[in-house]
């Protein structure tokens, strides 16, 4: 009962074949990056994606098929439109990191309709202005997940599910169904909108493939994250460190808060199966991984982002330098869009090894920031956090995120727990795994890191302060 797996995410498309013993084989990856034709605008060429989903799928079919199902995963909130007929879209895609809606979410604020610009309805809304301004033609609205499962059906089927919905902000807060309100604000008709489905089911053929697999499972990223690390039980907690950083926690129920916690998290569907919902938080680093990136872009510290992790090591004890990773402002616990990065502590003395391993340290506690606000908000202990993303390759780090958290810390097998995730789901479908509780007991960790010394949270907290605030105008946004 093998499943294949295609998994896009912000930056490439991937396929691999995952096993009934949880293994990923067949690997193929396609490149994809995101464009940025002005400040603050992030585009995605939505045929770039339809085509590396095609040919990655095919090439792992070729190499380890046939399948019994397949599964999506895919970065979620990113919008395409395309038209019902042919097929083609009718604009670029808009990135989930795009913020030209800032000004069109802050006037409907305005008006009691609240959203976000990294969600999917203002993006939508201009996507539509664009291309049928009074309405009238016959097109398709999807994030991600909806367009590969268009593409892969051969236009058969125009879907998503609850994980992926939740995120566009088009819906009801218990993701029940769209929003009638909110569409009427933006002029969205309700014939561009995708039908919900089961994060995990069965909802139609990828006939576009070789065999037609059967679609059995759908999920945004982080969520699938979470179900790839076994964390399908309540309390169990994972986070993804890629160019950003997330945490997600499993939830016995709904959160008691609408739209953001106390604590700054926020509720999610981390997957829907047999009609019923799990729910979770989420905690949000805007910065993690982009900040090693910028030692060897910005800087010309490394060569490779690889590098820091030895360099890093080799910092001599007694330097107090410290690097807040606002690189593009703070998430949980506290929203501050107008942050700025922080260096701190340097003197004469302080070298490249010091500057690395002071990134490493500030992302490491960024991490710890978001596991206090998500027990915070979710109102439980976290015992232990497991982790993947490509920061979780570099020992160093992992050591300071265990030492800010003073939590083990449980690395993923698979670097990118995501592909796991949806064959999870898609695999519970068809019998591959026969519930979260057959899930959960697949967990085994690559390694575990556990807790050395304390870092001094306290004397971080102070240096957050001083990265607060740095762009007041911006600081002053708030969406929710």
């Amino acid at each position: 009962m093998s499943i294949l797996i295609v998994d896009a995410g912000t930056s490439s498309v991937r396929a691999a074949i995952v096993e009934p013993d949880a293994t990923v084989h067949h690997i193929r990856q396609i490149a994809v990056p995101p464009l940025f034709p002005s400040e603050g605008f992030v585009e995605v060429d939505a045929r770039a994606l339809a085509a590396a989903a095609l040919e990655v799928a095919s090439a792992a079919l070729a190499a380890g098929g046939p399948v019994d199902a397949m599964g999506i995963a895919a970065q979620r909130a990113t919008t395409i439109v395309w038209d019902r007929a042919s097929g083609e879209p009718v604009g670029p895609g808009i990135g989930w990191q795009d913020l030209r809606t800032v000004g069109m979410c802050l006037m409907l604020q305005a008006r009691g309709v609240r959203l976000a610009p990294n969600a999917s309805a203002t993006k939508l809304a201009v996507l539509l202005d664009m291309a049928d301004a009074d309405r009238s033609r016959d097109l398709c609205f999807g994030t991600v997940d909806s367009w590969l499962a268009w593409t892969l059906s051969g236009g058969a089927l125009h879907v998503t599910d609850a994980t992926n919905a939740g995120l566009t902000g088009l819906v009801h807060p218990d993701v029940s169904g769209w929003d009638a309100a909110v569409l009427d604000a933006l002029r969205i008709p309700a014939t561009v909108l995708p039908r919900i489905v089961d994060s995990s089911g069965l909802v139609g053929e990828a006939s576009a493939l070789p065999g037609s697999p059967p679609i059995a499972g759908l999920a945004g990223d982080q969520q699938a994250s979470l179900v790839g690390q076994g964390c399908t039980r309540p309390g169990l907690a994972k986070a993804t460190f890629g160019t950003g950083g997330m945490l997600d926690v499993c939830l016995d129920s709904r959160p008691a808060f609408t739209h953001r916690g106390a604590a700054g998290n926020f509720p999610v569907v981390a997957w829907r199966r047999g009609g019923a919902d799990t729910w979770g938080l989420e905690a949000v680093m805007l910065t993690a991984g982009s900040s090693v990136a910028w030692l060897r872009d910005g800087l010309g510290l490394v060569d490779h982002v690889a590098d820091t992790d030895g360099l890093a090591a080799s910092a001599e004890a007694g330097h107090d330098v410290w690097f807040v990773p606002a690189l593009a402002g703070l998430g949980t616990p506290r929203w501050d869009f107008g942050a700025r990065g922080a260096l701190l502590g340097l003197t004469a003395g302080s070298g490249r090894a010091e500057v690395a391993r002071a990134v490493l340290a500030g992302v490491a506690h960024r991490g710890a920031d978001l596991v206090e606000a998500a027990e915070a908000d979710a109102g439980l202990r976290l015992d232990s956090l497991r982790v993947d993303g490509g920061m979780t390759a570099n020992s160093t780090f992992l050591q300071l995120l265990a030492d800010a958290t003073q939590r083990p810390i449980e690395v993923s097998p698979v670097p990118e727990a995501t592909t796991l995730g949806a064959a999870f789901l898609a695999g519970m479908a068809v019998g591959t795994w026969s519930d979260e509780d057959d899930v959960a007991a697949t967990w085994a960790p690559a390694r575990i890191v556990a807790p050395g010394r304390r870092l001094d949270r306290d004397r971080w907290r102070t240096m957050v302060a001083r990265a607060a605030n740095t762009v007041p105008e911006l600081s002053a946004l708030s969406f929710i």
